[in-house]
């Protein structure tokens, strides 16, 4: 059996204090608990550490030597102990956070300059992926996923939603001409992603219901790949507000079909383990973006 914390601190009391009596009362502890505590170190140890007269307790020389010992350690869970209690009020740490590419480009970078003036003593590690991790296998603390989740692990908490939206480059509506309804828009050039085949289904409304499948002419893996082709010309795509809306504001790109278009809005999760301790850096982080992004605004689309 190993050694406990209470018992270090009942051998180490007895000794500060003299007597089995006075270890009791600085322990707010009974006589006999600090005795049966006293008693148990022993067995464990398999030596006497103290020698019992009737006046008074004394260190054996294994005892003395082992008092070091349990002070240090002693010592050590008071210092862990204030050092934690310094992070609820100051949070510290490395925070490892995980997203998709354009979600981290468009929503997250632009908050962190802010995050790391509220809190300075968090060390931010931020790492891209377009497809979801495993949490355990990357040791990431939070992931950013936004669709529909199915991992039943994962404990999610709500971050925003952000609408998608059909567009194209001023450019190519200038040179190709603006679709007036859904087959005309199946004679452009369309961009669509390699995978999942659902983020293909646009949400455009017509006689095969509120979702369009599309055949796109060029895919790519990055929804922050079809943006750019989309600024640069190549096509039309279909891309969440989160991403486009800066775009959409100074009029690069333009909304397409928005009389056919459904409203649909993505919900945008932060994830971590069921089974994960939430520490005040994870705490503070979820807090923070979630007021900035909650609520429309940088998600938001003005069209």
């Amino acid at each position: 059996m190993k050694t406990t914390v209470e018992e270090l601190q009942a051998f180490a009391a007895v000794v500060d204090g003299g007597s089995i009596t006075a270890a009791a009362e600085q322990l707010g502890q009974t006589v006999s608990g600090i005795s049966r505590a006293l008693g148990r170190l022993e067995r464990k140890l398999a030596t006497t550490l103290l020698r019992r007269t009737t006046r008074r307790l004394e260190l054996t020389e294994e005892g003395r030597a082992f008092l070091a010992h349990a002070r240090a350690i002693l010592n050590a869970i008071d210092d862990a102990e204030e050092q934690m209690a310094a992070r609820r009020q100051q949070p510290a740490g490395r925070l490892r956070v995980n997203a998709a590419s354009p979600f981290m480009l468009h929503a997250i970078v632009p908050l962190v300059p802010a995050f790391r003036r509220a809190y300075p003593q968090i060390e931010l590690e931020l790492d891209s992926d377009e497809l979801n991790i495993d949490l355990l296998e990357r040791r990431t603390d939070i992931a950013i996923r936004i669709g529909a989740l199915r991992d039943s692990t994962l404990h999610a908490r709500p971050i925003a939603t952000s609408r998608l939206r059909v567009l194209a480059s001023a450019g190519y509506v200038a040179e190709h001409g603006r679709p007036k309804n859904l087959a005309a828009l199946a004679r452009h050039t369309l961009l669509g992603f390699t995978q999942p085949e659902s983020l293909n289904r646009w949400p455009l409304r017509g006689p095969h219901g509120d979702e369009w499948p599309i055949a796109p002419a060029l895919t790519a893996s990055s929804g922050e790949t079809l943006r750019q082709l989309a600024l640069a010309g190549a096509g039309v795509v279909c891309l969440a507000d989160f991403m486009t809306a800066a775009d959409c504001a100074r009029g690069d790109l333009v909304q397409l079909l928005a009389r056919d278009t459904v409203e649909v809005r993505q919900p945008i999760n932060a994830v971590y383990y069921r089974n994960t301790q939430l520490t005040a850096r994870i705490t503070c982080f979820l807090d923070f973006i979630g007021e900035r992004l909650g609520g429309g605004g940088v998600l938001e689309n003005p069209v």
